[in-house]
Formats: structure tokens, sequence, C-alpha cells
């Protein structure tokens, strides 16, 4: 089970706009498993041992870190896809270009269709709370009465273009994926 909070916020969509407060929802965050975990659970898992599945994840993460940083996209067999991305400035001449508009390099997760379909599986539990913090609702929902569209924020170029609903209150409605936002941004 996913557990969300559905936090009361004031939210802008502009400088001049008094704002909305709106439940806004985010996953409840969870501790960061460390690399030692995650290989003494899947030697348990497969059977191998646990000093071999680390050579194969130190070995598997050069690799990708060399694949990506070359700008391949790299599958992840069963996840998804790790790719190179930047944020960048966009200007009108083409002498104004230069490597000083990027103003962040990042690596971006796609998931794959598998762990896409297990997320839509997935129960999810949400907390609702008011502008005070006071819990003021509690739903459990087990998806099987709401389908969901993959494609519903999705722009031509295959990348997310929908509302962040991450919590961001900025007054950001471009979304966490990738295309031009209304700043110049390439994602």
């Amino acid at each position: 089970m996913i557990h969300i909070k559905a936090q009361q916020t004031l939210v802008k969509f502009n400088k001049t706009d008094a704002g909305k407060l709106l439940y806004v929802m985010r996953p409840e965050t969870y501790n960061q498993l460390q690399e030692s975990k995650v290989i003494s659970e899947a030697s348990v898992r497969s059977g191998i041992q646990r000093g071999a599945l680390k050579g194969a994840w130190d070995a598997i993460g050069e690799v990708i870190k060399a694949w990506v940083t070359e700008g391949h996209s790299v599958a992840i067999p069963g996840l998804g896809s790790l790719r190179f991305s930047m944020n960048a400035n966009a200007v009108e001449d083409v002498n104004d270009v230069a490597k000083s508009l990027i103003r962040s390099r990042k690596v971006v997760f796609t998931p794959g269709v598998e762990i896409k379909n297990e997320l839509k599986q997935t129960k999810v539990s949400i907390t609702c709370y008011d502008k005070d913090g006071n819990e003021v609702k509690r739903v459990t929902d087990d998806n099987s009465n709401e389908p969901e569209n993959d494609n519903e924020n999705v722009n031509d170029n295959g990348n997310n273009s929908g509302t962040n609903t991450g919590g961001n209150t900025g007054g950001n409605t471009g979304g966490n994926g990738g295309g031009n936002d209304d700043n110049g941004d390439m994602d």
C-alpha cells in the first residue's frame, strides 16, 4: 500500500493571484533503503551469494553511468530506462547559445510498462490535513473503480506535461516531465 498525504495549501497560479486553498497530494516520504540492504534482500530472493551480487551491482552501475553520460537511454530490466536531461534557458539569437545557458544536468527515469501496471494495481491510503495540520479525512482506494489514462498528460514527444501535483505551490503548472515550460526550459 502506498501512503499519500493531501495537505490543504494556498496555491497561486501567478504573482498577482490571491490564491486558493486546495488539497495538494504527494506521496509520504519513506526512508531511503541503503545499497547493502537491497543487495542482501536480492541475495535472499535469488539464492545468489551477496558478494557476487555486489560485484554485479557495481559493474551495472558503472555501465549505466558511462552510457547515460554519453547520451544513451539505458534500459533497466523490469523497471524502465534512464537518460540524460537538463534545464536550460532559451535564447532567440544563435550567437547567444552557450554552455552557460545550462542551469542543471540530471538523469531522468522513465518507468516501464511492468512497473506502471504494478503501480496501477497497488492500493493507496490518502490522509487529508487542513491548513493547520489537523487530520480531517482518511480515504483508502483500491483503484478498482477508477481507470487511469497514462496518455492523459502526455505531449507529442512522450514526456509528461501535466500539472505538477507533487507539492510545488509556487504556481508551476508546467508539470514534472519534458517539453518547454513558459521560461524556455528544456527537460
